[in-house]
């Protein structure tokens, strides 16, 4: 059942690129998450050069230097390549920034009933983007270890730990303008094991180069979904309101 509604939320997202409104929002979201990602990778050659030196060698890829590599061309295809693991910050940092125009728009074409929503302080959104960019961060700095130790399953404790992360904030930031903080919170709680196999859904694709562009937005819109169909608040257009899920 949960992973019906997750399905159904993603193919709900999907279908709605057609929407002169939401393929708009999703255009600008791919462009500002490519340039996100450009200074992602920047900042991670920058990182190498002041601590390994003026030359690194990263596996699979070969050296890299900060300069020389940012302004070349093959630093194109070495910034796709890294996307793997650079698009989990990216993606944490995307969703402030367009969540609520997005759900706007999944909730005037699916939702048209619902009432305003919460409006969300710009400074709250910041900081609630800051709050948990820094836990992936540190999460996935703390994970090395798990990588090294279980290399074997490095990929699979990538998507779950990234996912649980992602996916707790995808439905927390979704369910704070219906809901409100303290409400979001408990509800993340209620349903966590469906927000993890939501996020863990989402993660995989991520690690996709160029199709890991357009998650970040993909996702809001489907976690706009997700929430709405667990909570069972709301009546889809054109059906009929779920029994809320655990």
């Amino acid at each position: 059942m949960a992973f019906g509604i997750i399905f159904s939320s993603f193919f709900a997202a999907l279908g709605q690129i057609g929407d002169r409104r939401f393929r708009r929002v999703l255009f600008l979201g791919v462009v500002l998450t490519f340039a996100l990602l450009v200074a992602v990778f920047a900042g991670f050659l920058w990182f190498l050069q002041s601590t390994v030196g003026d030359e690194a060698v990263i596996p699979l890829i070969g050296p890299v230097t900060w300069l020389d590599d940012l302004l070349s061309w093959s630093s194109f295809f070495v910034m796709i390549v890294l996307s793997v693991f650079l698009m989990v910050p990216v993606a944490s940092a995307i969703t402030s920034m367009f969540l609520d125009e997005v759900a706007q728009a999944v909730e005037d074409r699916h939702y048209p009933h619902l009432p305003p929503a919460h409006n969300v302080g710009f400074f709250e959104a910041v900081k609630d983007t800051v709050n948990f960019l820094g836990i992936i961060i540190a999460a996935n700095l703390l994970a090395v270890l798990l990588y090294v130790i279980f290399s074997p399953a490095a990929l699979f404790i990538f998507w779950g730990m990234n996912g649980y992360l992602l996916g707790m904030e995808y439905f927390t930031l979704a369910a704070i303008r219906r809901v409100g903080r303290a409400e979001a919170k408990v509800l993340r709680k209620r349903y966590r094991v469906t927000i993890w196999a939501a996020g863990t859904l989402m993660a995989v694709p991520l690690s996709v180069p160029l199709v890991n562009l357009l998650i970040p937005i993909l996702g809001a819109a489907t976690f706009t979904h997700i929430y709405h169909r667990l909570t069972g608040r709301a009546v889809p257009s054109g059906g009929t309101s779920r029994n809320p899920v655990r």
